[in-house]
């Protein structure tokens, strides 16, 4: 399947399902989902995962849901937004043998307005973010990242804010790496505005310059997923 870009009347169907947020609704227009959202974003995962096999070999671009495709129904168990469907799209592609959210990985979103172009690990879960401190507590492995994210941000990229306000036990505050045992998610990101490119095949170079300039944070975390205890 050919990708020629992502399709305006996929932003237009976001639109409509803002406004008429309900699994009647959706299920009345999936064809429309079907044709403007499921298979533009299976033909992006298919030609962006052969393009990033370039940067790694092993990544893996699962075109299907739960796959490198979100689910379009929001889990309400779990969210404060109760609304039954998403009005915005996910795409992940990722690397290693734990879950894809707990891997180092690479992400693309877009809504209605923006699209949103990110590596890394957006969630810590408790497995992942013991190993995480443990891992920094390496000076080197402290070292190296701290001067990952300060060329991401010289690049022009943004980070995530530091979700703890103290250090958690074992950190010294006269370390100076350790405002990043303050994080429970490491990534770099940048948002734009929707534009001509989102709308055809360049989206594809454009994501993967952003996948490129931040590389060394992906590999970065895929040897700290290595070290998690299964």
């Amino acid at each position: 399947m050919n990708f020629n870009g992502f399709k305006k009347e996929g932003i237009k169907f976001l639109e409509d399902l803002k406004e008429n947020n309900s699994k009647v609704w959706f299920e009345n227009n999936r064809h429309i989902w079907e044709e403007n959202i499921l298979k533009p974003n299976i033909a992006f995962v298919e030609e962006m995962g052969e393009t990033l096999e370039m940067l790694v070999p092993t990544i893996k671009a699962k075109p299907k849901v739960s796959g490198s495709l979100f689910k379009i129904y929001r889990d309400v168990r779990f969210s404060k937004d109760k609304t039954p469907m998403k009005d915005k799209i996910g795409i992940l592609f990722w690397q290693g043998k734990a879950h894809r959210m707990q891997s180092a990985s690479y992400y693309f979103f877009f809504n209605t307005q923006s699209y949103y172009i990110a590596t890394g690990i957006r969630s810590f879960k408790t497995p992942l973010l013991k190993a995480y401190r443990k891992y920094i507590q390496n000076k080197t492995n402290a070292m190296n990242l701290h001067n990952i994210l300060e060329d991401i941000k010289q690049k022009g990229y943004d980070l995530p804010q530091a979700k703890y306000k103290r250090l958690p036990q074992g950190f010294d505050a006269n370390d100076e790496y350790s405002y990043l045992s303050k994080y429970d998610a490491i990534f770099g990101f940048k948002s734009y505005s929707i534009d001509e490119t989102f709308y055809n095949e360049e989206i594809i170079d454009k994501a993967f310059k952003v996948f490129q300039d931040m590389d060394n944070l992906r590999e970065w975390l895929y040897e700290l997923t290595l070290t998690v205890e299964q």
